[in-house]
This record gives structure tokens, sequence and C-alpha cells, in this order.
């Protein structure tokens, strides 16, 4: 049965949303247009400039002003900051930053080098610091309040052959959401973040073999794997002021069973 994706309901009406690694067709760009249907005003950021352009270009092309772009590479503290800075100076604030910037790969413990562990964690846990980071000092000079969600994984939870680096990054930004989430409580700013099991977009299917994306859909209890705004959907109740109570969670997004 193919989902129908609802129309919008004014959920971040008024709010200044930053999305990383938002170029493309995945969970990022998904984000932002759910976000854009709920009424916010949403920065878009990604390292690759081309295609952070194309999907500016689209998003604007419906949006208009509520849509603006910045090049950010997250393993890089000054362009984090100037994504940051970039934002306020030209929206004001800053009350929902989504981290979605991570870096996959496939490769057995056994042939792992030392710089594809790194590189992968240096992306996926050291950009959601450093992201994360920046916008709690800007959230807590405006006076505290607003959220953050960051993307995990259930590979953080779940054991699968030759992603040792991916899924130890992911078990850290989960550890890393539920201890910031203390540290920021007392200003009010909630961190939570949410955990797919599969998203379905072409990158993946450019990344992932075949054979592989067919076994992970068999475990699913819907039998096909979630829309890349199935997935925005829940981001987007983590950012809302529904999810008002919500702090240092993590929300598994899947029908997988064992």
């Amino acid at each position: 049965m193919t989902p129908v994706r609802p129309p919008g309901h004014a959920l971040l009406a008024d709010k200044v949303v930053v999305v990383t690694a938002a170029a493309g067709t995945g969970i990022g760009s998904a984000t932002a247009e759910r976000c854009l249907d709920e009424g916010a005003t949403v920065v878009v950021s990604d390292w690759h400039e081309r295609r952070l352009g194309e999907t500016r270009d689209r998003l604007a092309a419906e949006h208009g002003d509520r849509v603006w772009s910045a090049v950010c590479d997250v393993t890089d503290e000054g362009q984090v900051r100037a994504l940051v800075a970039g934002a306020v100076e030209r929206y004001g604030r800053i009350d929902v930053m989504v981290n979605n910037a991570g870096l996959g790969g496939e490769k057995s413990v056994l042939d792992m080098t030392d710089d594809e562990w790194s590189r992968v964690l240096d992306v996926t846990l050291g950009g959601t610091f450093r992201c994360t980071r920046a916008v709690l000092k800007q959230m807590a000079a405006q006076g505290g309040g607003g959220a953050v969600v960051n993307n995990a994984s259930v590979i953080g939870w779940r054991a699968q052959a030759g992603q040792a680096h991916y899924a130890a990054a992911k078990a850290g930004v989960m550890a890393f959401t539920r201890c910031a989430a203390i540290d920021v409580a007392p200003l009010g700013i909630r961190v939570n973040a949410v955990a797919p099991s599969l998203a379905m977009h072409p990158f993946l299917s450019r990344v992932t073999s075949e054979e592989l994306l067919t076994e992970l859909t068999g475990r699913e209890a819907f039998g096909r794997a979630a829309e890349p705004w199935e997935v925005a959907n829940v981001i987007v109740f983590l950012a809302s002021d529904y999810s008002s109570y919500l702090t240092g969670e993590v929300v598994s997004v899947s029908s997988q069973h064992p």
C-alpha cells in the first residue's frame, strides 16, 4: 500500500529551521520540504555546492524568501560557525537545528583503515557535535528555548556486517543526544533524535548493493522501505511544540522486526 503524504498544519509556523546535508533527494531535503510545508523559514546547507544550489532553487520556486542556503562542511568548525551566523544575520534567530549530515560505507573491521574509521566518525558524530554546540550557544544567547533534532540510525542499536564505523558513530549520536539534552534542559532547549531503519532514495541505491537493500527491505513489517518524507514527519514532530515534554529521546522510525 502506497502511503499518502499528508498536508501541512502550520506546526512550525514562524520558526527558523536549519537543516544540514539537505541537498539531493534524501532525508535532509525531505525534511526541508516538510518544514516549509509546516510554515517554517528554512536554511538548507550541504558541502556539495552544486547540488545545494539546485535544491535551494527548487524549494525557493515554491516558497520564495522563506528558503536560503549556505555551503557547510560539518567537519570544519569555521564553516559551522559561519552557517549559524549567516542564518541569524538573514533571519534574526534560529529555532530548530536538524543535524542530518552523516557518512556511511561498507568495510569489514579486518580491512578498515584508521582514515576510513576517522572520516566516518568525524562527519557523522563530530559534525553533529560541532553543529549542536554552535546552535546551542546561539539559542542560549536568544534567551533559551528551541529544539535540536539529530539523525541517528537503528544501526546504533543493531549489528550489521561492514558497518562498525557507522554503527559506532550513530550510537555516539544517540549518547550525545541524551547528554546534551541534560546540559541544556535548564535553558528550555530540547535535544532529541530519530533512528530510521531504511529510507529509500536514489543516492542510497548507488552506494548499497541491491542484494543488501532487498534483504533489509524484507525485514520491514510493511514490506517496503520508508519514504524520506515519512522520516521527516517525525523530525517535524520533534521540532514542533507538540513534543514540548520530550528531550533526550531517540525515536525509532522503523517497522523493522528481528
